[in-house]
């Protein structure tokens, strides 16, 4: 169940998309936090930046995490996002060895508001974090941010 921390964290993922959609990328953000809720590491995404469609935040996190994190800390730390995770981060936090994943919105919901706004499909298909990287506990969305993060997708496609 996502809780008052879990959102205070949420929020800071979802301004981090909104600094990216500032920047001129697509509006993801995501942070890493601590068993005893230090935040790590924080990024959005850098696609536009560097012509590089992998530079998703949840990535630079699984990167992160495998070079400054033991294994056991990586397995009780938690992933705020913006956005669920793409099938390529899904499978990253999992050979990492993150925790749980909490989200303000899910692939279903974003999936769903890109066809609203007449948006092509990507070349990866959607997926839910679990149909990827089944043991990794997940939660979300959070229907209050999921709304902040449709009207940052609504102003870069519309």
């Amino acid at each position: 169940m996502i809780n008052d921390i879990d959102r205070t964290h949420l929020a800071r993922a979802v301004d981090l998309a909104e600094q990216a959609l500032n920047s001129g990328d697509e509006p993801f953000g995501s942070v890493l936090v601590s068993e005893k809720g230090q935040v790590l590491f924080e990024d959005h995404n850098h696609i536009a930046s560097s012509g590089d469609n992998t530079q998703h935040p949840e990535f630079s996190i699984a990167r992160w995490a495998a070079a400054n994190m033991t294994p056991a800390e990586r397995a009780k730390a938690v992933v705020y996002t913006s956005g669920e995770h793409c099938p390529m981060c899904a499978a990253a936090h999992a050979w990492v060895g993150l925790g749980r994943v909490v989200y303000a919105s899910s692939s279903e919901q974003l999936s769903a508001w890109l066809g609203d706004l007449g948006v092509p499909l990507p070349p990866v298909k959607t997926l839910p974090i679990n149909a990827v990287a089944p043991a990794v506990p997940v939660e979300g969305p959070d229907e209050e941010l999921a709304e902040r993060v449709k009207t940052l997708h609504a102003r870069l496609h519309g």
